[in-house]
């Protein structure tokens, strides 16, 4: 697997990580966690911002690793 590969699928799996911090914010009434839950999306969003300006990096270096 290549690094650009690699980089790719940590980025999935960031904005399936974020995805479910969300649902679980939606699905709690407990305010206390559901404010945690909302918490912990906003940064893993940041870090997904952050991987993405990685990978276009990746891609601009390597144009090999575009679309994979």
């Amino acid at each position: 697997m290549t690094v650009g590969s690699q980089v790719k699928t940590c980025l999935a799996s960031l904005k399936s990580a974020q995805a479910s911090l969300e649902q679980f914010a939606l699905g709690t009434e407990n305010q206390e966690a559901k404010s945690l839950f909302e918490q912990a999306a906003q940064t893993t969003q940041q870090v997904v911002q952050q991987v993405e300006s990685r990978v276009q990096q990746l891609e601009n270096e390597e144009p090999q690793y575009k679309g994979f």
